[in-house]
């Protein structure tokens, strides 16, 4: 005999209350709380998806201790942001805005690992297995894949011991449910209970798991936040729908760094990997205008060239405004003192405005030169020299200190056809004979404004 209960379960955390209540008790998150409304069934043996093996307590140098063969995907630079390939037993969720290229990109994927010999199953939730082979046929790929048309997780946990695959492809996990809970699909408690199912049934079969991922009007994945814990890898794929240009980035990975991040470009065929992201945050002649300037930040193991642009004007209130896009605020408001206090530029009564361009986010220590002279150059209103790139840390005494990776970073800016990079004095040891004339050493702030292209130079 089945009874309903009703609880309110915590939209970020997951948590389960009683009542109705303003505030999370467990998280503290305001307005988070949703009514679902549970059917409690007797339980008439094992849970969906649980196969009662017992488990002993061992040591870890028990366990295998040969290297983990990944499923390479061999699609663009994916296999870079997973770590090396997709690990055997993991799970990925893969989440952006509707209409970005989720289930492009899945469907994809889905096609290369099959081409490569790797059995996979597409399960959708959303689309019906005509609307699925039509844009298959565009893509010109996933003919031979195994497809199942389902919301129900049970049908998915038959069709995953059936066929047996080394890849699970889920589209989405907000469309399928589980005939154990009566809320409806896309709610807390599924969501949480078809992930914790899934990610079992894998791990015990050896498979790999991706799900698509809806998210919140804020940008933020939709569901409990339990789901970004228990799955292994968090993917972000984002960029502007009204442009062709798409970013694959990586938030947690439990196999690799969450540095990495990959470039494709939408076209009527699908994605088209690009081989040099580089040429995707720079603009064609863009730092022959003043406020502008070529950082080198490395992403994981790669370097890029990404341009960054200022732009310096009078402040119309009492407080200046400071905005910025791609650059860590207060690491702006760090600059900007320095170049205040150590090289005598005035900009607190001005209202800044930085940039990165093409939508990247630059954290790396070495694109402070590269703000630095932007806003150098935006608050004279002269721009550098064309082909001129910089990288380097700022200290607070205004100090340019030295960065790693400063060799690979030099072979970039070279092989961009870019005349010479500005780099950190103290980096003369290991650069003095890398690139002749192409390398211009400063020790301070003061000297980037005596780089600056005469007054009137074309």
């Amino acid at each position: 005999m089945s009874r309903t209960r009703t609880v309110y379960v915590c939209r970020d955390c997951g948590a389960e209350t009683p009542r109705w209540e303003g505030r999370c008790p467990t998280c503290g998150e305001w307005n988070s709380l949703d009514e679902n409304a549970l059917q409690v069934r007797p339980r008439e043996g094992a849970r969906a998806g649980r196969t009662g093996r017992a488990s002993r307590v061992r040591s870890l140098g028990e366990s295998n201790d040969s290297p983990v063969v990944r499923i390479v995907t061999d699609f663009g630079d994916v296999d870079r942001v997973l770590g090396g390939g997709i690990v055997p037993g993991s799970v990925v969720l893969l989440g952006g805005a509707p209409g970005i290229g989720k289930s492009t990109l899945l469907l994809q994927l889905a096609g290369r690992l099959r081409e490569r010999g790797h059995g996979v199953l597409y399960v959708s939730g959303e689309e019906s297995a005509e609307q699925v082979a039509m844009r298959g046929r565009r893509l010109a790929t996933a003919s031979e894949v195994a497809f199942l048309a389902s919301n129900e997780l049970e049908q998915v946990l038959s069709a995953i011991r059936e066929t047996r695959p080394a890849v699970v492809c889920v589209d989405s996990i907000q469309t399928i449910g589980s005939r154990q809970l009566s809320s409806v699909p896309g709610g807390v408690a599924q969501v949480r209970e078809v992930a914790s199912v899934l990610q079992r049934e894998v791990k015990e079969a050896g498979a790999a798991c991706v799900l698509v991922g809806h998210v919140t009007k804020g940008g933020a994945l939709a569901g409990p936040r339990t789901l970004e814990h228990l799955v292994d890898v968090v993917l972000h794929f984002g960029g502007q729908r009204s442009g062709d240009h798409r970013i694959l980035r990586g938030s947690k990975n439990r196999f690799g760094s969450v540095e990495e991040m990959a470039a494709f470009r939408m076209d009527a065929v699908g994605l088209v990997p690009v081989p040099d992201p580089s040429a995707l945050f720079l603009t064609p002649d863009g730092s022959e205008t003043s406020g502008a300037a070529v950082a080198v930040p490395v992403h994981g193991s790669r370097p890029l060239l990404a341009e960054v642009q200022a732009l310096v004007a009078r402040a119309r209130f009492a407080a200046p405004q400071r905005v910025c896009t791609g650059f860590h605020s207060r690491r702006l408001a760090i600059l900007l003192a320095v170049l205040e206090k150590k090289a005598g530029i005035p900009l607190a009564e001005q209202d800044v405005f930085l940039s990165v361009v093409g939508g990247l986010r630059m954290a790396d220590p070495a694109a402070d030169l590269a703000v630095v002279a932007a806003l150098v150059s935006a608050g004279v209103d002269r721009p550098f020299p064309p082909g001129t790139a910089f990288f380097g840390e700022v200290g607070l005494g205004g100090e340019v200190r030295a960065v790693s990776s400063a060799e690979a970073r030099l072979k970039v800016v070279l092989d961009a056809g870019l005349k010479r990079a500005v780099v950190p004095a103290a980096l003369r040891g290991d650069l003095g004979g890398a690139a002749g004339e192409s390398l211009r050493f400063v020790r301070h702030v003061e000297e980037v404004t005596a780089l600056l292209a005469p007054a009137g130079a074309p």
